[in-house]
Order: structure tokens, then sequence, then C-alpha cells
């Protein structure tokens, strides 16, 4: 289904994007709307597919995920099948944020939250034993300097 955006619906996404928990009056009011028809916005870019998912944002280190490893997987299996299991064996794995295939010398890319580096190598020790792979290279980021998931709008 396709939608058009107009100006006011970009309004609303920017406020949804940076708090989808405030009430539809306050987005309205920020938006120069009233709450009936920013619900209805709401609505139809929710049935369009535009707005998905509603969720909270925590604070990984306050919970104990202090290390955050970027894994970069070179794959010599290329196969239906192969692909397949890969992907089920991410989608089971928590520690998995994200999940990339790239194009160049490197097949996929994972972001990867754990405690610890010993908690990364059960990830990694579970990860070989259920899927072939030709090369994991890990990365552990130092610091994060950004990280959003706003779309500029």
């Amino acid at each position: 289904m396709s939608v058009r955006i107009d100006e006011v619906d970009r309004k609303i996404l920017k406020e949804l994007q940076q708090d989808a928990g405030q009430s539809l009056d306050e987005i309205a009011r920020k938006v120069g709307s009233s709450k009936t028809p920013v619900w209805n916005r709401i609505k139809k870019l929710r049935e369009a597919g535009v707005v998905g998912q509603e969720t909270v944002v925590l604070d990984a280190e306050a919970l104990g995920f202090e290390a955050c490893f970027f894994v970069l997987i070179r794959t010599s299996e290329h196969e239906e099948s192969w692909q397949k299991n890969f992907l089920n064996v991410l989608r089971e794995r928590p520690e998995v944020q994200e999940a990339h295939r790239l194009a160049g010398e490197i097949d996929y890319i994972l972001k990867v939250r754990v405690k610890n580096a010993r908690a990364y190598d059960v990830f990694y020790q579970a990860l070989i034993s259920e899927v072939k792979i030709f090369n994991v290279t890990a990365l552990l980021s130092m610091e994060e300097i950004k990280s959003t998931t706003m779309l500029p709008l």
C-alpha cells in the first residue's frame, strides 16, 4: 500500500520518533492540529506500514550489557538451505541486535550485544556449532559515539 506523506505527517512522524509515548494531545499541540485528525493520520500511517512496532529504548550498559561486538562473517556456503538455517539461527539469538547481508568481501555483519567477552565467546561457540562459517572476525566497540533509529525526515 502506497501512502502520500505531507508536511503534517512528517511533523507527526518526527514527534513519534522523538517519543512515541507522548499523548495525542501533546503531538497535536506540537504539530498545530487537534487530537482526532492526528489520530487518523497515525492510523493511516500504521495501516500503510510507515509506522511499525512501537517500543522503548533501554540503556544496555545500565542493564549490564557492556560489550558490543560487530561480527564480520564470510561464508563459502551460498545455498538456499544454508541461508535459511543461518537466518533462523540469527533470529533465535537474542544477542543479535542487527544483521545485514553485504555486498563485497564480507557476506554478513552482525551487531551483537552481550555482558562481556566471555558471553561473546559463548555466543560465538554456539553460532559456529549451529552453522558452517568460513571466517568470523569480531570487532569490539570501544565507545558508542552515535546510535539512533530516527530517520532524517
